[in-house]
């Protein structure tokens, strides 16, 4: 193997220059599985437990929020996603829905290409990780600008008019 001064040579004019080696199939081997390494860890789901999210809610001021107690939250999350930030669903009208909230790009995210609307806004990518600051924060907008949690169909459907204290039952949440 060459030293690191085996790099260095001196040419015309006595001046010094870095000579590298020619990356060998290893090296580029090496490369690209780092690469792959990189791009699987940004793409890896997280799936939160029903208590964890609890705590984020409750530290995020969701309880109560316009009315809704924890519980509605900690429902509508499971039933939009199970509690999986990368969860995304493409609609028939060529819109997706985003992370755990499952958000819809066409009125309140902006995907790659420019949208007529972004109410919330933010990047439809920054939906789906596992820092839910801007997933609340734009459900919060959601709630507080249509008609309270009816824009969800999980909620409305296995959550609106129910008894809710057993979502947030056991997890040290006031």
């Amino acid at each position: 193997m060459p030293t690191y001064k085996s790099y260095l040579c001196c040419l015309g004019g006595g001046q010094r220059h870095w000579v590298l080696p020619r990356p060998g199939p290893r090296m580029k081997a090496a490369g690209i599985l780092a690469l792959i390494g990189c791009l699987a860890t940004v793409t890896e789901p997280k799936i939160y437990t029903r208590c964890k999210l609890a705590k984020i809610f409750a530290r995020a001021g969701l309880d109560n929020y316009q009315g809704f107690s924890l519980g509605n939250w900690i429902c509508m999350a499971y039933y939009e996603s199970r509690y999986n930030t990368t969860a995304q669903t493409v609609l028939e009208d060529g819109s997706t829905d985003y992370g755990i909230f499952q958000i819809n790009s066409y009125t309140w995210c902006r995907r790659a290409k420019l949208q007529e609307k972004n109410r919330c806004h933010v990047a439809c990518s920054a939906l789906l990780t596992d820092d839910l600051t801007d997933a609340i924060i734009c459900a919060k907008k959601i709630v507080k600008e249509t008609e309270g949690m009816n824009y969800w169909q999980g909620w409305k459907k296995h959550c609106e008019g129910r008894d809710l204290s057993e979502w947030k039952k056991g997890c040290e949440v006031s």
